[in-house]
């Protein structure tokens, strides 16, 4: 399992382990049943204080995402095919949530928005992911 924070993200590293765990099942990464590095361990490796990573790990149990053993570890939850596509779709509505914020923060409107996501996801489907477009 690999995570990454960064403090100058603006998110909260707590949140941070959430978002990425919760991406990491919801990609098939971490499979039902895969067991979770302990807090101590995670919070080592991301030189984070552990009461962070607790506090991490007692969102992904509280949203169903895992389940903690005392003693035992934390382990992903059995997920239904529905349960990771509704993962699936929170993933991608937090990345939706954030483009709409910043495009009317930089005063892009929506109607521009949109049409640079259908160009963008054009470009995807033609393999020319690389190409830029300036309107």
């Amino acid at each position: 399992m690999r995570i990454i924070v960064s403090p100058k993200d603006g998110v909260p590293i707590y949140l941070q382990i959430v978002q990425q765990v919760r991406r990491l099942v919801a990609s098939g990464e971490l499979a039902s049943g895969d067991e979770l590095p302990s807090i101590r361990v995670l919070a080592d490796s991301l030189v984070v204080n552990p009461n962070t990573v607790a506090r991490a790990y007692r969102e992904l149990e509280m949203a169903g995402i895992v389940s903690t053993s005392r003693g035992l570890g934390t382990y992903v939850n059995e997920a239904s095919q529905s349960t990771a596509h509704a993962e699936r779709r929170a993933v991608i509505i937090d990345r939706v949530d954030s483009l709409i914020l910043e495009s009317l923060q930089l005063g892009i409107p929506f109607g521009e928005l949109v049409e640079l996501v259908r160009e963008r996801h054009a470009s995807f489907e033609t393999g020319d992911e690389a190409g830029v477009s300036c309107g």
